[in-house]
């Protein structure tokens, strides 16, 4: 193992929450800090999710840092090369890119009684290193590792395949016979550019979303520039968006009969662009709306309905070498497979990295406890560590950018607390842990999520909703305006503490 480097802060991720926890430390005085990224830029998300037709189902003006307005947006819903650079602009201009470390993957973090320290090992460009930092915050995010589905004959398959995560923009699929497994929010904006180019798609559908109507639009120069130069314009787009949006949650979490409006609005999608009516039964959902996720397009019913597109619903069986079989034999040649099943949410493989105090992992407290955690942000076992993105923090409705900066005003004050008070060490207790998570599946057990008849990647194996927040965005941020000291153990500083070198220094 190599020296350490001491540092106060080490971030792991470059996502939206990783560079807002960067930014706002480093506004705060926390300079000696450290983000560690696997990959080159910054952006998490939205550098790695490149696919054909990739966007954002949250509004523009909601979607961005509260801090970092953008008055540039091209249309209302952004695509994704858009909020790239805005990530990328976000991070230059603020001025803390000289403390990022691309290309490089967090091995393993383990914390040390005797130093008191995490101690993070990574692999970069020019070999192993490792930090021995105060706090640990990860920004990994739980949409940040592709999930393969478990078929037979996956490995077999002679063609190309790639995840939607991990487009390769190397392949030319104009002319080909092309396969995408998965009908979800990914699938249904890449769905309608592959039907423009490909020969023919096969669409493996296992469960029918429910999609509203995309109400986008394109900014035109004249509200771009009264978004720039009017006084408080963009922040009341931001603020009658965000109501706007808080306006769904009692459909999700007190009464879905509320919901039966947008409910209608998607069937009514539905039936306008779908005109077969064998075809359209097997694209209506036989769940409530907002038990899975609610998916927005108005492409999607148009390019599943199109001449060169075949919708699947029966099981696949397995998977050839060159093409794909279905449970009732049928199999079908193809040139290519797109694999759209979403990502590790409910087993993040951030947590089998990070081993704590009583020295297991957290995906081992994890599969004793349930993915959980306390505000969705610190866990018992684990002194010290931040979890930005964590258990229950999602949202079906929302923006997670408000939910991101809401965390990080809760490390920033946490990290206050610490320095006021000549602290070396906060671990949450158990107890409080314990009852706010007893709260929040009290509360799950009425939504719509628990109760709407569906299976979603929102439930863990033991069907616990371990990953979306069951009251208003508000109420988070209030529970975490303040870092409450009182529900964690402590201890002071020594006076090691306080000699120990600088970064810095220890660079010298």
């Amino acid at each position: 193992m190599s020296t350490p480097l001491p540092v106060d802060h080490l971030v792991i991720g470059s996502g939206f929450a990783g560079l807002a926890a960067a930014i706002k430390l480093d506004e705060d005085g926390e300079r000696d800090l450290v983000v560690i990224e696997k990959g080159s830029d910054v952006g998490g998300t939205w550098r790695d999710n490149t696919y054909p037709g990739a966007a954002c189902d949250v509004p523009s003006q909601l979607y961005s840092f509260s801090f970092a307005p953008n008055p540039d947006w091209s249309m209302s819903f952004s695509p994704q090369p858009e909020i790239h650079a805005y990530l990328q602009r976000v991070a230059r201009e603020a001025g803390v890119l000289d403390r990022f470390v691309f290309d490089t993957r967090v091995e393993s973090a383990r914390w040390d009684d005797d130093q008191q320290r995490w101690l993070v090992e990574v692999t970069g460009p020019t070999g192993p290193a490792t930090y021995a930092a105060r706090t640990l915050l990860s920004g990994a995010g739980g949409l940040s590792e592709p999930k393969l589905p478990e078929i037979e004959g996956i490995e077999t398959f002679q063609g190309d395949v790639f995840h939607s995560a991990q487009w390769d923009h190397d392949v030319d699929l104009t002319g080909k016979r092309v396969a995408v497994i998965g009908t979800g929010a990914s699938a249904i904006q890449l769905v309608p550019e592959l039907q423009k180019v490909a020969g023919h798609v096969d669409l493996y559908q296992r469960t029918a979303p429910y999609v509203l109507p995309r109400h986008d639009r394109r900014y035109s120069a004249l509200e771009k520039a009264a978004l720039r130069y009017v006084p408080g314009l963009q922040k009341l787009y931001r603020t009658a968006i965000y109501w706007g949006r808080e306006t769904y949650v009692p459909a999700f979490t007190l009464q879905p009969k509320i919901a039966a409006p947008a409910k209608k609005m998607a069937l009514d999608n539905l039936k306008k662009h779908v005109k077969d009516p064998v075809l359209r039964e097997k694209l209506t959902p036989t769940f409530e709306i907002g038990c899975k996720r609610i998916l927005i397009s108005n492409a999607y019913y148009p390019a599943v309905a199109s001449d060169n597109v075949e919708l699947v619903t029966d099981p696949i069986a397995k998977i050839t070498g060159s093409g794909i079989v279905t449970a009732d034999g049928t199999e079908r040649e193809i040139d290519a497979l797109v694999v759209a099943t979403g990502f590790h949410t409910t087993d993040i493989p951030i947590a089998h990295a990070i081993t704590g105090r009583t020295g297991r992992t957290l995906a081992e407290r994890f599969a004793e406890h349930g993915m959980s955690a306390y505000k969705g942000t610190t866990i018992p076992e684990f002194p010290n560590l931040f979890m930005m993105v964590g258990p229950n923090t999602g949202l079906g409705h929302s923006s997670m950018v408000f939910i991101i900066e809401s965390q990080v005003a809760y490390i920033r004050d946490a990290i206050r607390q610490m320095r006021t008070n000549r602290l070396a060490t906060v671990e949450v207790k158990e107890a409080p842990t314990a009852d706010f998570n007893a709260g929040l599946q009290k509360r799950m057990k009425r939504t719509v999520w628990t109760t709407g008849g569906c299976a979603s990647w929102y439930l863990d194996a033991e069907g616990r909703n371990t990953t979306l927040w069951p009251h208003a965005t508000f109420t988070f941020r209030r529970l975490l305006s303040r870092f409450d000291l009182s529900a964690y153990t402590v201890t002071g500083e020594t006076a090691a503490d306080e000699t120990t070198p600088s970064r810095e220094a220890a660079h010298a």
